[in-house]
């Protein structure tokens, strides 16, 4: 099958030409006659996604997660990990054991993104503080016994957290820092032991100062971190963004953080056992915290590029950046050979076809 583009993106770079798709895999690029429009690029990857169109995963079962994969597919996601955030175990165990038996044909699970409860109630965010405590192996092994945990967000300062962190790192469990008060040093001692990103960076974490750093300020620093940013224009100013994609090149990874209010209209919505507000594009708790977003990838993408930053690198941080934090290398890319997860986009980077493993799932 072709695709009938003019031109993909390929390892980085601009390849005119179609593209063809034989069983699910990307079998040649470049060819000719190319199609009269259409940019095919990967397919995006979003790493933290509570929920979306009124579904937060939560509760979430398998309809449930075939309708975000539906919705995502119109903004170009052919992969996520559906995130949780700090919550009572029960929460956690029950949403794990419906994952587990959960398999959709819209997008690729991922797992998932246990965004707590290790986390430091002095940088809750938009989370319960009384749903935070301190890390725990033999209940970090009944999530792991439960579903599939693909990810997760740890404070490094609390206690057990370095052993936590080395023994999730250890079970393949991609593993970040968030919701912290840590220092540059102790962030270094948790890269150190298998942390592998920092999550939505300079949100919900000690402050970068010039004499103590904290987490961003180490991790941006070190070649072998990775960073996840909202780039929605409210979470972060544009000089935050420039600042950390530069800094961090290839390792800057976009993240919607959506949440159910995301393709919803103003008004009330949950963010797990949390009560937000959306109101002018902004998801808040009543305290005026921000809490999640609603953007989607497509618009993140477009909004890089509206920052400055070119094309290629923009869909890079919604694609090959991703994969490479969860190390799916056979995800995010158009090489041949590669799964056939593909995005078209018009000549605006707005999204018109998305397919998964070569089956359409959106057309415009």
């Amino acid at each position: 099958m072709r695709l009938g583009v003019k031109a993909a993106l390929v390892d980085g770079r601009f390849v005119k030409g179609d593209v063809a798709i034989a069983d699910g895999l990307v079998e040649k690029v470049g060819l000719s006659p190319a199609g009269r429009s259409g940019l095919a690029v990967p397919g995006f990857i979003d790493l933290q996604i509570n929920g979306f169109d009124g579904v937060d995963f939560t509760m979430a079962d398998a309809d449930d997660y075939e309708h975000v994969g539906n919705r995502l597919a119109a903004t170009g996601v052919t992969a996520f990990q559906p995130t949780l955030i700090s919550l009572p175990a029960a929460h956690y165990l029950a949403a794990l054991e419906r994952l587990r038996t959960t398999s959709i044909r819209s997008a690729r699970i991922l797992g998932m993104h246990l965004e707590g409860p290790f986390l430091s109630p002095v940088r809750c965010g938009a989370h319960n503080p009384e749903n935070m405590i301190d890390p725990d192996q033999d209940l970090a092994r009944r999530f792991l016994a439960a579903g599939p945990v693909a990810h997760m967000t740890i404070a490094p300062e609390l206690p057990g957290a370095l052993p936590l962190i080395e023994m999730l790192a250890a079970e393949g469990v991609t593993v970040a820092l968030g919701h912290t008060d840590a220092d540059a040093a102790t962030a270094n001692r948790a890269f150190d032991r298998g942390a592998r990103s920092v999550t939505h960076i300079f949100g919900a974490q000690r402050p970068w100062k010039h004499r103590d750093p904290g987490i961003s300020g180490a991790a941006l620093v070190r070649d072998d971190i990775f960073i996840t940013a909202i780039v929605d224009g409210v979470h972060l100013a544009p000089e935050a963004v420039k600042l950390a994609a530069n800094a961090a090149a290839e390792r800057f990874v976009l993240v919607t953080d959506a949440i159910a209010a995301a393709g919803r209209p103003d008004g009330v919505h949950a963010l797990g056992d949390r009560t937000v507000i959306l109101k002018d594009g902004a998801c808040r708790l009543e305290s005026g915290t921000l809490a999640g977003s609603v953007l989607t990838m497509d618009q993140a993408v477009r909004n890089m590029i509206d920052l400055g930053f070119g094309p290629a690198r923009a869909i890079a941080a919604a694609t090959s950046g991703p994969a490479a934090l969860i190390r799916r290398p056979d995800l995010g890319s158009l090489d041949i050979g590669r799964k056939a997860d593909v995005c078209v986009l018009d000549e605006s980077y707005d999204v018109i076809r998305t397919l998964v493993g070569g089956n359409e799932t959106f057309a415009a």
